[in-house]
């Protein structure tokens, strides 16, 4: 007789002393939420949890489910690792998220507003101005630019962590052009193929209606006309994230273009088709700023459009998200959020950040050196898990070149304790282990509302003992279910 892995699971599962366990709340004891998947599983042989697992990764591959990493010598297009053991959220739980992320988002727009306006922010000594004027991705273009209904951030992913005391916190927001929501999509898909029957009597909140809500934000921002011509603009077939450009476009029933497909003509942008030039009226871009217009960012860049840049100060096209919000996903700018909120909504925050050393501080930046051994450091402007020392799992020389870094630039660098990541049980080489995680929630804010689909994608460190999720550096991901009451 084949012993079920879950037996194992409960018997020898290797229950992490120092990080917040999603599934059992003490050795043997699962958590409430997961009582059933957990008698579920347990009814299942290891061959079959082994087949349905082999399953889900043939269909990311037959559908062509697929991520590229740029560094790697094993070739760049591969299929997205997935886990088929789902992380459940209690409907309190999710209630704090959304009302948190909500909260931030319309202080962030706010902030943004300010800050290429009037800059009050800026006179009442709230953050001070050379932290934003040096920021990598503050552009002085925006300065006097009005925004259709002031929203700067349609769009964003927040990476949030969950404490030791089961608590959330947000470790950072990416604003510029974040990406994930297509395999937070997929995963669901492929999870009610693994385990349908399940699925359907948990009680999971749906998310297959975020296409539909992204258009309607898209839509909503228009200042022109109830039918806007909406293009998602993409970089091209070799970019990272083209498999989730084609699916997104593809969701919403809009054209997917590349800045070949466009042009300017007196202020306004129009689409090249097969029946003539049509206007544009929204572009939901997924490309930096220095990209998008030769004629205004990178001289050299390729993959924008001429003109694109003035026909948006103009009023005449809207971007989303808006040229320059990469300044409030800075790292040493993250550091302010808390004040930033309580400064534009006279709140506290809901989901609070992790403490963060700011290394343009002369005593902040000495603690550091001293302890960078037990600290994170990572550069202001970088993603994805680059430009990142993880003080505990790295050499002395590794400590030593960023020190220097450190030393020559210190407002490009900020430091966080190393956190343990709550970690949650996945189907790993025929065993279960425990493997590090996140969730990144997916906010989408308009004219009058902001959305958050009850999900997110949950990120997996699939490497045992590693803290990096990012799918550049090895991580995976599993489906995210969010429960009704």
């Amino acid at each position: 007789m084949t012993v079920s892995p879950l037996a194992t699971l409960v018997q020898d599962y290797a229950f992490h002393d120092t990080a917040y366990d999603e599934t059992f709340s003490a050795p043997n004891t699962a958590r409430p939420a997961y009582q059933e998947l957990i008698d579920k599983l347990l009814e299942l042989s290891s061959d079959e949890l082994k087949f349905r697992q082999q399953a889900s990764d043939a269909t990311f591959l037959n559908d062509g489910i697929t991520f590229t990493v740029y560094n790697d010598n094993k070739g760049t297009e591969r299929t997205f690792p997935f886990d088929i053991l789902p992380r459940i959220i209690t409907a309190d739980e999710w209630d704090t998220i959304n009302r948190g992320l909500e909260q931030r988002i319309r202080a962030i727009n706010l902030f943004l507003h300010d800050i290429y306006h009037e800059g009050r922010i800026f006179e009442d000594e709230i953050i001070p101005y050379d932290i934003i004027a040096s920021a990598k991705h503050y552009r002085r273009e925006m300065k006097g630019v009005s925004v259709p209904h002031k929203v700067y951030v349609s769009i964003c992913g927040s990476d949030l962590v969950r404490l030791k005391d089961g608590s959330f916190a947000v470790l950072e927001d990416n604003l510029r052009v974040p990406s994930g929501v297509s395999y937070m999509l997929a995963n669901r898909q492929i999870t009610k193929n693994v385990f349908p029957r399940l699925f359907a009597n948990y009680g999971v909140r749906p998310i297959d209606q975020y296409g539909q809500a992204l258009l309607s934000t898209l839509q909503s921002l228009s200042p022109h006309h109830e039918d806007p011509t909406i293009v998602l603009l993409s970089p091209g077939v070799y970019n990272s994230a083209y498999y989730e450009h084609t699916y997104l476009a593809r969701q919403m029933g809009i054209k997917l273009v590349e800045g070949r497909d466009l042009l300017v003509h007196d202020n306004v942008v129009y689409m090249r088709t097969t029946s003539g030039l049509q206007r544009v009226d929204v572009i939901y871009r997924r490309i930096d700023d220095d990209f998008l217009d030769a004629l205004t960012f990178r001289p050299d860049s390729q993959l924008g459009v001429n003109g694109l840049f003035n026909a948006y100060r103009a009023g005449n096209v809207v971007l989303a998200n808006a040229v320059g919000t990469g300044v409030a996903d800075d790292k040493a700018v993250y550091a302010y959020i808390p004040k930033i909120i309580k400064y534009y909504l006279d709140e506290d925050p809901i989901i609070q950040n992790v403490e963060t050393y700011l290394l343009h501080d002369e005593k902040q930046r000495q603690h550091v050196i001293e302890n960078i051994d037990k600290l994170v450091v990572k550069a202001v402007g970088e993603a994805g898990g680059y430009g990142m020392l993880i003080g505990p799992h790295s050499t002395k020389a590794e400590q030593e070149d960023f020190i220097r870094a450190i030393n020559a630039h210190p407002r490009n660098y900020i430091a966080q304790p190393t956190l343990s990541l709550s970690t949650a049980p996945c189907f790993i080489d025929e065993n279960i282990e425990g493997r590090h995680i996140d969730l990144r929630p997916f906010i989408l804010c308009g004219r009058d509302k902001c959305t958050i689909v009850p999900g997110g994608l949950t990120r997996v460190a699939l490497k045992r003992g590693s803290l990096v999720v990012n799918s550049s550096q090895g991580g995976g991901s599993k489906d995210t279910w969010v429960l009704y009451e």
